[in-house]
């Protein structure tokens, strides 16, 4: 399955991003990619989190989805992508990833789990955390009918191994990490050694696309089975499309069976 990383720029005009993310999926489409993946916050981004994003919050079923899903049945593709929700039980919206297929239905959506409290940002004051833990894989289908299951992280996720595992465990082939990855000292080298590790230590595909800079750090990259960056963008607005193959993920795990090794509990010595 061919599949796009589509680092974009993304601001504080919704419909600027929603332009942005209808040209970069064109773009993918003439590549002959199946699936295009954008980052964290594609419909809405700054450089803090703050009482804007409720403001600009839409439901599932909104108009921002509802072009996507325009644009996904213009081009025949799956489109993976992060909104700001509406939430129907408080001010604070969700954080959520949403998966279009190329009839332009929702195959999936993902509720961030782990809120970025850290270095200095509280993005649980601005943001609802999910309700639902239970890990998010579904099924897309490529244009001449190839199979793969994606699991779904954002962004502060990837630091959660326990995630990634469980992922693998609901039958991921490809794990997408939609982020908005904040800048810092060692903050690129962190970005890509977790989604090395993530991959290495459950042997899938993992595919990391970020926002840009200054907001963000770039460098999305795709990482095959055994951890071999496959490719990685720089700082600025990119696309690259590559072809994943799920059968390596099972022969990966036939030559390094260690999800079959892990003993769950440690039994005392009597």
């Amino acid at each position: 399955m061919r599949v796009s990383l589509a680092q974009i720029a993304s601001g504080a005009d919704v419909d600027r991003n929603l332009l942005l993310i209808q040209q970069a999926a064109r773009r993918a489409a003439a590549d002959g990619a199946d699936l295009v993946v954008f980052p964290e916050y594609a419909m809405y981004e700054k450089k803090m989190v703050d009482a804007t994003f409720s403001a600009v919050a839409q439901p599932v079923t909104g108009q921002f989805v509802a072009a996507l899903a325009a644009t996904v049945r213009s081009l025949r593709i799956t489109l993976v992508a992060g909104i700001v929700e509406i939430n129907d039980h408080e001010a604070r919206p969700y954080n959520t990833i949403v998966v279009l297929g190329p009839d332009g239905d929702l195959l999936a959506k993902y509720r961030k789990m782990h809120l970025f409290d850290s270095y200095g940002f509280r993005e649980s004051e601005w943001i609802a955390p999910a309700t639902d833990l239970t890990p998010v894989v579904c099924e897309v289908v490529g244009r001449s009918g190839e199979r793969m299951r994606i699991g779904l992280m954002t962004c502060y996720d990837l630091r959660f191994p326990e995630l990634g595992r469980e992922l693998a465990d609901a039958g991921a082939d490809l794990v997408l990490v939609c982020s908005s990855w904040v800048p810092g000292p060692d903050k690129t080298e962190q970005w890509r050694v977790l989604a090395q590790a993530r991959a290495i230590e459950n042997s899938y595909f993992v595919g990391a696309v970020s926002q840009c800079a200054p907001i963000s750090i770039g460098h999305s990259l795709l990482s095959d089975p055994a951890g071999r960056v496959l490719a990685e963008l720089g700082r600025t607005p990119d696309l690259v499309t590559l072809v994943v193959d799920p059968d390596l993920v099972r022969q990966t795990r036939e030559r390094n069976p260690s999800r079959d090794h892990r003993r769950h509990t440690i039994q005392p010595r009597e």
